[in-house]
């Protein structure tokens, strides 16, 4: 094969779209992205009834990429192959800077919506910081106290901080950016504060309405992140990002582009690397293929046939890591299917979490039987699937009874007669088709989800087969990320698969508060799910200050989540990364925060 041309831009990698044969198979390599040609259009994996021969072969073609590995083997070859011919085409990349690729795409300058970018690029920084293990540190605040009943907080500010354009970090600046934080969404209600005062030049103190002990993790989120007043303009609306951190804006073109340099008036450890560019936009094969040719030094969010196609690759480091982040099944709870608790239940336990951990991720202890992982500390309830490799459990947990595990008590097997005999009590019988039935109407429902994470397509083809076995009948379909939130809105959404941070703070109330504790729920957690009791331990703990006690509702409230499903949890996410052999000092943020590109630099 021959190749005619070579594209390269900042932001994108671009080859002839002519097929490849490959065992007897097409594919075509088409910006910078490789598909299976089939010499038509392909289509979401949705069953398509009106066509039965082409649903058997779509079904057929799902069911052997998860259960063989034949397709992963051409993909990888393909792969290779395509990488090489890209070798010969790549510039170099400089020597004082280094380029990120992900999925990630910062839609603008707000950090209400976009924080988490900047405060990954270490442009914006946060009162208080997170280490590794979820505990809070010093960030911009280089301390805090609070008074006897956590309504009374102050914050002592770092001195001699200054901001991107020179002016120094004060009380006042700190007190503007925050006011202007706290008037748009935040991960917690506005009306919990009761007034916040300058004390001193670097000193500043929030009143509470109500005891929070977790109130200085909140600090923590990237809405709240502190910029300089000159960021805003007339209505506070902000004009230009100017931040604290280690790198500043050079450039920045959303979605696709943040360009930043190094700001060498930083407070903190210098950075080493000069300039740092992010891009967006491309699909987990192309950042493959542009950490393996040069073109990246850092790529995230790769899927498992990129990553056994990097680990062959001696130029280049793979990482795989643990994040506080769950793949689930969001669910409409007020579904007339949905509604019934049994139906729930029988969904959870008919989803073959080892193997989809284990064929699909190719990682094993990552399958989640409950809501939160073991990163997430107190959250996470001992239960019967604990190991010293796949959890770790609170300190006290010989105090704390086991989470009763709807999922994984058993083989699958008998899980799914479980699950089958939940269904028949339910009043659903199997019909002549396979589907079951109630009333004459079948059981069917539609699932939606996003290529932003590639392994959720896969995942989603796997839980529709596993659906199928009980008499469940599953539509899948590919949309974007912002099908979930708008399903939610307009109240159209029967389910959802789709990956959970939640620790965007190290402490999860707040997340818990504003998606569990109505029965609106929230964007991205329970939709029309009703539990009372949820709704009032939520409350009380947000305003316990007995720590025995506030353990022990966490019990309780995890309890009723597991046995009521308003969400089914899959697997505990696992971010695969890749960098070039010419970047030192990788290192990776479980809480993803921060690509803490400040502390690399670029081997000679």
């Amino acid at each position: 094969m021959v190749i005619s041309q070579c594209i390269f831009s900042k932001s994108s990698l671009a080859l002839p779209t002519q097929p490849v044969h490959l065992f007897n198979k097409s594919y075509i390599i088409q910006s910078g992205s490789l598909f299976y040609h089939s010499g038509r259009q392909p289509k979401n994996t949705d069953t398509d009834s009106q066509d039965s021969n082409r649903h058997e072969k779509s079904l057929k073609a799902r069911r052997e990429y998860i259960k063989n590995n034949m397709r992963i083997r051409h993909l990888t070859i393909l792969l290779v192959v395509a990488s090489v011919l890209l070798s010969a085409c790549t510039p170099s990349q400089p020597t004082n800077k280094i380029l990120i690729s992900g999925p990630f795409e910062p839609v603008n300058n707000d950090p209400a919506s976009t924080g988490y970018m900047f405060t990954r690029m270490q442009i914006l920084e946060t009162l208080i910081d997170v280490g590794n293990q979820g505990q809070l540190i010093p960030g911009l605040a280089s301390s805090w106290s609070n008074d006897e009943d956590f309504t009374v907080w102050t914050f002592n500010l770092r001195p001699d901080v200054y901001f991107h354009d020179g002016t120094l970090m004060t009380a006042d600046a700190v007190y503007k950016s925050l006011s202007v934080a706290f008037g748009k969404p935040t991960p917690f209600s506005k009306d919990m504060i009761a007034n916040m005062e300058v004390v001193s030049e670097y000193s500043i103190k929030f009143t509470l309405n109500q005891s929070y002990r977790p109130f200085p993790s909140l600090l923590s989120n990237y809405a709240t992140a502190i910029v300089a007043p000159a960021t805003f303009g007339k209505f506070n609306r902000i004009k230009t990002l100017i931040g604290t951190g280690p790198y500043q804006i050079t450039h920045f073109e959303p979605p696709h582009n943040i360009t930043t340099t190094r700001f060498d008036n930083y407070w903190g450890e210098p950075a080493v690397i000069e300039n740092v560019e992010y891009v967006t936009g491309h699909r987990s094969e192309t950042r493959a293929l542009m950490v393996r040719t040069g073109q990246a030094d850092i790529v995230y969010n790769l899927d498992p046939v990129a990553v056994s196609m990097l680990r062959t690759d001696s130029n280049v480091n793979v990482f795989s890591d643990r994040i506080p982040r769950t793949t689930l099944v969001k669910l409409n709870s007020g579904h007339p299917i949905l509604s019934d608790v049994k139906v729930r239940q029988a969904l959870s336990l008919a989803i073959d979490r080892k193997g989809i951990a284990s064929g699909v991720m190719r990682i094993s202890n990552i399958s989640a039987d409950q809501l939160f992982g073991p990163n997430i500390r107190d959250w996470h309830i001992r239960s019967t699937t604990d190991n010293a490799t796949n959890t770790i459990s609170m300190s006290d947990a010989d105090n704390i009874p086991t989470i009763n595990s709807s999922v994984e008590n058993g083989d699958l097997l008998l899980n799914r007669k479980k699950a089958e005999q939940l269904l028949t009590d339910a009043g659903w019988l199997v019909g002549e088709n396979g589907v079951r039935y109630k009333n004459g109407s079948p059981l069917t429902l539609d699932m939606i989800t996003y290529a932003n994470r590639p392994e959720l397509i896969t995942i989603a083809t796997a839980i529709q087969d596993q659906w199928a076995s009980i008499g469940v009948k599953l539509s899948v379909h590919m949309e974007n990320v912002s099908a979930i939130p708008s399903g939610h809105a307009d109240g159209t959404l029967q389910t959802a698969l789709m990956a959970r941070n939640f620790a965007n703070i190290p402490d999860p109330l707040g997340i818990m508060l504003a998606d569990f504790s109505s029965k609106e729920g929230g964007d991205w957690g329970p939709m029309n799910w009703q539990n009372e009791k949820v709704f009032s331990d939520l409350k009380t703990l947000s305003h316990t200050t007995d720590e025995h006690a506030y353990k022990s509702l966490i019990s309780s409230i995890m309890q009723e989540v597991q046995q009521d499903v308003p969400l089914i949890p899959v697997m505990y996410y696992v971010q695969q990364t890749a960098t070039s052999s010419r970047l030192r000092n990788f290192s990776f943020d479980p809480y993803e925060r921060s690509f803490r590109v400040s502390q690399m630099r670029i081997a000679p």
